[in-house]
Order: structure tokens, then sequence, then C-alpha cells
């Protein structure tokens, strides 16, 4: 175990990023194109605003409230039934073809290390609960969605969303309900995204992972590794 400022092994935390990070695609709006395929929504209107707020998020402008409501709006109609099932569609369709080996690989270093592995992402827990299984990660911390009277999900947000500075205070909650402290731990984190800013900047060990042109020149700036996960090896 790594020693900091003398005071004996610290637990080691690494933190991931998932969409155009452990992906190389973005979960919540691929989520919405397949809804579009499945006829649960119109092609026009729906693909528009999906869009739209697509682009928010890549600004750092989004909505994240307004985006679940609309995002879970076609989830809330289906009922819980044929949302599962589709949602098992979506895996098997969308997901499993784009888990890389890269990607696992990456994490199971992590896991022979002896870290905790966490992903903490933007992205609605319905959807990512199944990638993370898939992904073989047993910690996520993931927007939580409330749930109504007959169980299923009402289209609100329940508690802090794990967006921007969210994701500090959601994973310092997640920590102080082990018993944690993230400053009693040897932080990794790995984030293709500026939303990420704020928790990148916290942790021992940023890692710009796929980075966008903002982010990858920030980390140059800063002396912080980056990593093209998925980029071709050179050919021979």
């Amino acid at each position: 175990m790594t020693q900091r400022d003398g005071r004996g092994a610290q637990p080691r935390l690494a933190l991931f990023d998932l969409d155009h990070t452990l992906l190389p695609l973005d979960s919540d709006y691929e989520w919405g194109e397949f809804t579009i395929r499945e006829g649960w929504c119109d092609r026009g209107d729906f693909g528009r605003r999906n869009e739209a707020f697509f682009a928010d998020y890549q600004r750092g402008s989004l909505d994240v409230h307004d985006y679940v409501r609309f995002a879970t709006q076609a989830l809330r109609r289906q009922g819980p039934g044929a949302a599962r099932a589709a949602h098992a569609r979506f895996m098997r369709e969308v997901i499993a073809p784009a888990i890389r080996p890269q990607a696992l690989a990456l994490l199971q270093k992590h896991r022979d290390a002896g870290d905790l592995v966490v992903i903490i992402t933007a992205t609605n827990e319905f959807v990512t609960a199944p990638i993370a299984q898939a992904l073989n990660v047993a910690n996520l911390i993931a927007i939580e969605l409330e749930r109504g009277a007959d169980g299923w999900i009402t289209g609100e947000i329940r508690g802090v969303p794990s967006m921007r500075e969210g994701k500090v205070v959601r994973l310092r909650q997640w920590l102080a309900g082990r018993g944690m402290a993230l400053e009693h731990c040897e932080s990794t984190f790995y984030s293709d995204s500026m939303n990420d800013l704020s928790l990148l900047q916290l942790v021992d060990h940023p890692v710009a992972t796929n980075p966008g042109d903002e982010l990858r020149a920030l980390a140059h700036a800063r002396g912080w590794p980056v990593l093209d996960l998925f980029a071709e090896p050179p050919t021979p």
C-alpha cells in the first residue's frame, strides 16, 4: 500500500467516468437513439431535443433535471416490464459491441492492485447499472431516480445529481457511508470531460482519458497524464 503524509497505508480508489472514458460512446445519448428505433419516440422532435441536450452537456450548460425528465418520459410510459426488456436488447445491440478489451484490461489492472474500483457517472442508474455489471464493476455512483408509490420512476432525481461538482458531493457521501474519506485515500480518476474538472482537480492522480481538445490542453499544461484508451496501435 502507498503511504501519504506519514499516516501509514492508505486505501486506494480507482474512479472512472463511464461515457467516452470506459465506453467509446455516450450511453445516455445512445439509449435515447435506441428508444427512437424502438418506436417509443418521434424521430423528429425527440431526436432534435436529444441532440440539443447532448450539445448542452458538452458545453457544460446542461440542466440535468430537465434532461432527466425528458430522457425518462418514454420509459415511464412503457412501464417497468417493457423498459427492462428493451434495456436488455440495448445491452446486446449497442453496449456489448462497444465494450473494448482495453477498458476491461484497465479495470482489471486496478483490481489486481487491490484498488477499490468505482464508476461515477452523470448518466442515470436505469441506463448504467447493467453496464457497470457488464464491466464487472460492483460500485456505481450514478444519477439516482425518484420512485413513486408504485415503485416506478417519476422523472425526478433523488438527491444530488452526480454531475460536475455533484460528483464530488456524491463521492464524499458514498465514502462516508463506508466509513471512509477521500482525504484518507490515494485516488485516481479517469475522465474524458471538462465537466469532471472539479473531481479531476481533487484526486491525487487525474488521468485525462480520451479527452477532448480543451481537457487535453489543460492536462498538458498541468502535467497530467493523457490516456487515449481506444487509439489504434500503429501498424508495423
